[in-house]
Order: C-alpha cells, then structure tokens, then sequence
C-alpha cells in the first residue's frame, strides 16, 4: 500500500509576480527549489494565506537569488502581488518508507523569500 505524504514545504513566501498571459505554472527561485527538495516540472499545491485559495500547477525555476515566486496563467487571478503563500508538494511512497520520511520543510525571509 502507497500513502501521499508531506515531501517538500516552502512556508510563507510572498507573490512577487502575477502573469495571466503566461502559459501556466508558478516560477519560484532556483535556490529556494533546491533548498526545498522541489524539481523542474513537479506538482505542487499553491495555498493563498490572504485569501484562502487552493490550487495546483506545476514548478518552472526562477533566476537563483532573485526571491521570485510568480504565479502564471489562470492562476495568477487567485494571487495578488504581495500575497503571503504556502507551498507544498508530495510524495507517494510505501507506509512503511513513509513511517521514516523527512520532509524539506523551507522558512525562508518573508519580506524577500531569501533563505536566511
């Protein structure tokens, strides 16, 4: 048996783009992607903390060091620049496997979305 778990959480990072004419996506900066274990293409779950929203796409790298989290598409009608957002993927794995897993769970700086 397979359960869903927790893989990767980038906690509290603010919009800092939202680009409706984009094809789709959210761009997050490469150095908070490898920080967080997140790769190129990967599901991840959008939560809007301003306003409750919950959505899904898929992971495409920003520039490293630039903080950008941009959110493409349809999507970037659910987000406001300046929206404070949770990140989230997971991971199918054996119950067994899942007993020992340790997530990358990602705090970085609110105010840039640098890691400190």
């Amino acid at each position: 048996m397979n359960i869903e778990i927790l893989k990767s959480k980038i906690h509290r990072v603010k919009v800092t783009g939202a680009d409706l004419n984009y094809i789709g996506s959210i761009t997050i900066d490469k150095d908070l992607m490898d920080a967080a274990n997140i790769i190129e293409g990967e599901k991840i779950q959008i939560v809007n903390n301003n306003n409750g929203e919950r959505l899904e796409t898929y992971v495409i790298p920003g520039s490293r060091g630039s903080g950008e989290i941009t959110v493409n598409g349809a999507a970037a009608r659910k987000v406001s620049i300046g929206d404070i957002l949770i990140l989230i993927t997971y991971a199918s794995i054996s119950f067994e496997e899942a007993k020992n897993f340790k997530p990358s769970i990602i705090f970085p700086n609110e105010e840039n979305n640098l890691l400190k």
